[in-house]
């Protein structure tokens, strides 16, 4: 019985090891296609504005960090009341610029309220609440359930956002509490800002060294741009004409030049307060 014991402990310490070199395909939940696009609805995502003007913190370093340890409990509280508003909402009765705005925002709140709720931890990974033996993080866990269906993080990014806007902007909306991540803006999205606010956050990840940054000539990317390089084109080449539209100065005259991607970089650790 010893040998099989061991053999199984050297595999899961094995599994353990395997950095995220993959991400989920992106594969639309039909239900989620229905919208109303005469409806004049409009969630009210003020709660969620303000909870992230408080405690969204510019770090010295160039990125945004989130107070987590500073969060008051009647704050926790609001947050809370704020997601089962969310979950209340009839979503297929919206328009799609406004479900587009209130799936974002409900995947960057759920993301706060999983790291709230399991503070202190050192990354998200540590979260290993999805189902299945060797789960990794939070993101395969129902957190909550809307129009009758149960929805995880992983729904609402890859079954949801992903399949149904086709817009690889998108990555620097959501948030994964990451500090390689593009940042958690303090603002909360809406349907007349989305847009210009996904602009901006392209041309503010893809200019920071989390996103692209240049190391004796050679070019390190995001391993965003791996995990999910079907949504950047498919090739690096592909990826590199997508970081061409935002980059400036240093950064775009380096990539005008590539021919391809040196290396990849992400880093894990939580974007919490220091």
């Amino acid at each position: 019985m010893k040998r099989p014991i061991a053999a199984v402990c050297i595999f899961l310490f094995l599994f353990a090891a395997i950095p995220v070199s993959a991400a989920p395909v992106k594969e639309l939940w039909a239900k989620w296609a229905e919208n109303d696009p005469n409806s004049a609805i409009s969630p009210d995502h003020g709660i969620w504005d303000t909870f992230l003007k408080t405690y969204v913190k510019d770090d010295p370093a160039g990125l945004n960090r989130v107070d987590y340890a500073g969060v008051t409990d009647p704050d926790k509280n609001v947050l809370a009341a704020y997601i089962k508003n969310l979950a209340a909402t009839k979503v297929t009765s919206l328009n799609r610029d406004e479900q587009r705005a209130f799936w974002i925002n409900l995947y960057n709140a759920l993301t706060v309220q999983v790291i709230l709720d399991h503070y202190p931890v050192e990354s998200i990974r540590d979260i290993d609440i999805s189902p299945g033996l060797f789960s990794d993080g939070p993101w395969g866990k129902k957190l909550l359930e809307i129009e009758g269906e149960r929805i995880s993080l992983d729904d609402i990014e890859h079954r949801i956002l992903r399949p149904l806007w086709n817009d690889p902007r998108v990555h620097y909306a959501v948030n994964c509490a990451s500090v390689g991540c593009p940042d958690l803006i303090a603002h909360a999205y809406t349907a007349a800002d989305t847009d210009r606010l996904l602009r901006e956050n392209a041309a503010a990840y893809i200019n920071s060294p989390r996103g692209v940054r240049i190391e004796d000539a050679e070019i390190v990317v995001s391993a965003i741009y791996d995990w999910f390089a079907g949504d950047f084109g498919g090739t690096e080449k592909g990826v590199i004409a997508h970081l061409m539209q935002y980059a400036t100065g240093a950064r775009k005259a380096a990539l005008e030049k590539a021919t391809g991607i040196d290396d990849y970089d992400y880093d894990w650790s939580l974007n919490g307060v220091k």
